[in-house]
């Protein structure tokens, strides 16, 4: 009978957890807590959001609408739902990486039931214009997911303002543990399940709760935000430090993405005459981390379908170099990386010349 008891009483204290985390990540982003949904990650969340809303909306419509320069979570999710008669629409952006608000408008149909545009470019770091993209779909009776795995913690959202009825989130973006997202529904929005199983997060999601990650998911959200302001600053003045270092000292370079409105630690610069996948190995010789396009597509041959969709040339968009700047860089850092920069780069393009 202790036994019994003792598995109750740890049972209740994981609920509790639980359910704090979920109180945190609503305070996060002004919703309630049981518009909040845990995942494994920010890609299953994107997928439930994109395939739950069109399964269960599919009789009012098919259409939906995103944008070109989607995370592959999104992307991918709306090829599957192309293949099973859903049509999708995707968006053309401008030279700094902005969906078109024309062109959004332009292509709302009677039967269109999901817009989907992720709030910050996880490899331009460009910040969408959210609250009026969230204000049209509103206006259109139109529901709005977005893709803010890059946002949170680093840009203030509130969902009520924003007009935002879902919305994806990922635990490491924010310094929490990998392996463990969340998505927030609003309340009403109707979302099928995507996996079969059990009834867990109020039949959203089958499958075991990953208390220990989702614990942690929660604690570091409430972190980020309270210290958001201090984080950003430092932040972005290392980034633009490193941008005008690079600028001096480097020649025939292109920053891609706005210079203002972006996430405070995302810096892109395509370098020309290079190969990107060359200047990666380089600098891993020389501990430094960073990537060609997409964290989760390193290491694919092809050139970033963001660089491509800005307009980029394939030869420019080749040679490009993202680089993230976190909460322990410092100025030294970024010092070392533009050294080490004007040393490989002039090398590469020196042997890149047709002999």
């Amino acid at each position: 009978m202790g036994m019994l008891l003792l598995f109750i009483a740890n049972g209740r204290k994981a609920k509790r957890a639980l359910e704090q985390a979920r109180e945190r990540v609503a305070k996060a982003i002004g919703s309630k807590p049981k518009e909040i949904y845990f995942t494994a990650c920010g890609s299953e969340s994107d997928n439930l959001a994109l395939k739950g809303i069109a399964y269960a909306n599919q009789e009012k419509g098919k259409h939906i609408i995103t944008s070109k320069i989607e995370h592959p979570a999104v992307l991918e999710a709306c090829k599957t739902l192309e293949k099973q008669g859903f049509e999708v629409t995707y968006l053309n952006v401008d030279e700094k990486g902005f969906v078109l608000i024309e062109e959004l408008e332009r292509n709302i149909r009677k039967d269109t039931i999901l817009i989907s545009i992720m709030f910050a470019n996880n490899e331009i770091g460009t910040l969408q214009p959210i609250s009026e993209i969230g204000r049209i779909a509103r206006a259109h009776h139109i529901l709005f997911h977005t893709d803010s795995v890059q946002a949170i913690g680093n840009v203030k959202i509130d969902v009520e303002e924003m007009n935002i009825d879902l919305l994806s989130m990922s635990a490491h973006k924010f310094y929490g543990p990998k392996g463990v997202g969340a998505l927030y529904v609003r309340e009403g929005v109707k979302v099928e399940r995507i996996q079969d199983g059990g009834h867990q997060e109020k039949n959203k999601r089958a499958g075991t709760e990953n208390i220990p990650g989702i614990v942690g998911l929660g604690k570091a959200v409430e972190l980020a935000y309270e210290n958001l302001e201090q984080y950003n600053e430092k932040l972005t003045k290392l980034r633009e430090h490193y941008i005008s270092q690079v600028q001096e000292k480097i020649p025939e370079i292109k920053i891609n993405g706005d210079r203002e409105k972006r996430l405070p630690g995302n810096a892109n610069i395509s370098f020309s005459g290079i190969e990107g996948e060359e200047l990666l190995l380089k600098l891993d010789e020389r501990g430094i981390c960073s990537s060609t396009g997409s964290a989760c597509s390193s290491g694919m041959p092809n050139p970033s379908h963001v660089l491509l969709a800005i307009g980029l040339p394939k030869e420019l968009a080749y040679g490009s170099l993202r680089i993230t700047i976190g909460e322990e860089n410092t100025k030294e850092d970024i010092d070392f990386l533009v050294e080490q920069l004007t040393e490989i780069i002039p090398r590469l393009r020196e042997n890149s010349k047709p002999r």
